[in-house]
């Protein structure tokens, strides 16, 4: 299967006032107007105060820094990994805060190859800073896999900063190379993989996968939180009912997950509730989630 084409977009990047992190920054389009070429382009905003707008980068997911107020372990770790590889130094924060106070230099170009916004509005982006060889701005470009292994995103696979997480959306030939990728940042047991606890991680509270606790896939971090914060209000219940609770209306949190052989399967079935421990069944590098 030939890789596919994406649209690159010339940029660049600031951090100053934002909150960044291991996985997501912020984006100055030099022409914004090719936004409305994206599939669900018309759900980006751009701010008011600068025109950017938020990255989410493809194919990762870094340990959460700011979600809801919780954190996870590692979580500065990939932040601050991302911003030295793009170029930010000397960055100050504001006090008890992860909003960039200061930065040095005020903003770095960049060019990211991308095809839709997500639902929330971010452009869902392989990042790439730096010198090389650069596409013109607006260019459908193939993306291969030597311009992914140039990529932020690739390379924060390759060094353990961040999970490899895949959508349906994401191209297949990408999928299949970025895997590989990641599989050999496990086998060498590189950042994340050196303790990541997914498989079987214990669930008493918030302390149980917060900075000081077991790390997990981020998107489990996310579902384990909200669930913690609605048993707090007297949810009777353990996690996986909690997500078949939650998932209709507006809230999906029984995320489709795409197993194997093409077979489908709710999130809520994949995880084995026992005592205060919770077993994920899948590999991690086998897995795609169908997007929402």
């Amino acid at each position: 299967m030939s890789s596919p084409y994406l649209l690159a977009m010339h940029g660049n990047l600031v951090i100053v006032g934002y909150q960044p992190d291991g996985d997501s920054i912020r984006f100055i389009a030099e022409t914004p107007d090719l936004f409305d070429d994206l599939y669900r382009g018309y759900k980006i905003r751009r701010s008011t105060r600068d025109d950017s707008v938020q990255l989410r980068l493809e194919a990762i997911d870094a340990p959460e820094l700011h979600y809801g107020g919780s954190l996870q372990p590692s979580g500065d770790t990939a932040r601050d990994w991302l911003l030295g590889q793009v170029g930010f130094t000397d960055v100050t924060y504001e006090t008890g805060s992860t909003t960039v106070l200061s930065a040095t230099p005020d903003t770095i170009p960049a060019v990211i190859y991308t095809k839709a916004s997500d639902p929330n509005g971010r452009p869902v982006s392989y990042l790439q800073v730096g010198a090389g060889r650069r596409p013109t701005d607006g260019a459908w470009t193939q993306v291969t896999n030597s311009v992914l292994d140039r990529t932020l995103n690739a390379q924060a696979l390759s060094a353990g900063l961040a999970y490899p997480t895949f959508y349906t959306s994401t191209p297949a030939p990408h999928v299949r190379h970025l895997r590989e990728v990641a599989r050999g940042a496990r086998e060498d047991k590189t950042g994340v993989w050196a303790v990541d606890q997914t498989p079987l991680f214990q669930l008493v509270d918030q302390k149980s996968i917060g900075p000081e606790g077991q790390l997990i896939l981020p998107k489990l971090f996310r579902r384990a939180t909200d669930y913690l914060k609605d048993v707090a209000k007297g949810f009777d219940g353990n996690l996986p009912d909690w997500l078949v609770v939650n998932n209709t209306g507006t809230r999906h949190e029984d995320d489709l997950v795409v197993l194997p052989g093409g077979v489908e399967a709710p999130l809520s079935t994949l995880l084995e509730q026992r005592n205060n421990w919770l077993a994920f069944t899948p590999d991690l590098l086998g897995i795609s989630f169908v997007e929402k």
